[in-house]
């Protein structure tokens, strides 16, 4: 790895983190940044056919920095691993650039033969804390993962995902090329847009509500006492009084 791609990473956590300070605080602090140097060597290792040496470099960094990624994986300039405790990228993972992972996230494998089993990232995917994203395929370009989802089918580019399992949310980001989308911290969106399960669920419980108010006036109107109905008596006529005489 070159200086210079060393040099846009710092500026990448930089960036990304207002809790960073410096460029010395994220070269000595950061576990993510201590994690991309150890893969980058093991990963050197790796396709150059040290095989054992490359892993057991690998499992140096996961020792040192609670971060799992096999050096077999394909990452990206510039990824952000933020926090990073619990963070695992599986063996086929493909990662594009400017990608942002959060602690406890998961690039898994949901099959057991040797080819294509882990997930491709496209640019510019940031993906929330606990997300768990398994499977072979494709999340695209900008897509944002919200904290704790899981995803098991491809994301289209801009898409934010959110749930278990998760779900679309919102409307699509413009183009990369038309606007650049900010920043998502946790790809867990923070305005007033609101979860499309919470929506459902207030609805229902409005419905139930309306229910229960109709079947309780209709107990009541069942249970009130009913008023005895009077049968007005017809007083005899001259005629009738006088026949009877």
């Amino acid at each position: 790895m070159t200086f210079k791609n060393l040099r846009d990473e710092i500026a990448t956590v930089l960036k990304h983190d207002p809790a960073a300070r410096s460029s010395l605080e994220v070269v000595f602090c950061y576990p993510g940044f201590h994690a991309l140097l150890f893969y980058r060597t093991a990963h050197f290792l790796w396709e150059h056919g040290w095989l054992v040496l490359g892993r057991f470099v690998s499992h140096l960094g996961r020792m040192a920095t609670g971060i799992e990624i096999h050096p077999a994986a394909r990452i990206g300039r510039r990824l952000f691993i933020d926090h990073g405790m619990g963070v695992v990228i599986g063996e086929t993972t493909e990662i594009g650039d400017d990608v942002t992972l959060y602690q406890g996230v998961t690039l898994g494998g949901t099959s057991l033969h040797r080819g294509k089993r882990h997930p491709t990232l496209e640019d510019g995917v940031i993906v929330g804390a606990g997300a768990k994203v398994l499977g072979s395929f494709t999340v695209g370009r900008q897509a944002r993962i919200g904290a704790n989802a899981v995803v098991l089918a491809a994301v289209e580019a801009g898409a934010t995902m959110v749930g278990i399992p998760a779900r679309k949310q919102g409307e699509d980001r413009p183009a990369p090329q038309q606007q650049p989308p900010q920043f998502l911290p946790y790809g867990t969106p923070c305005d007033e847009t609101p979860d499309p399960v919470a929506c459902a669920i207030a609805i229902l419980q409005g419905e139930v509500a309306s229910l229960r108010a109709r079947l309780d006036e209709a107990e009541r109107a069942r249970e009130a006492p009913r008023k005895p109905i009077a049968i007005p008596l017809e007083e005899p006529t001259a005629e009738a009084a006088g026949g009877r005489r």
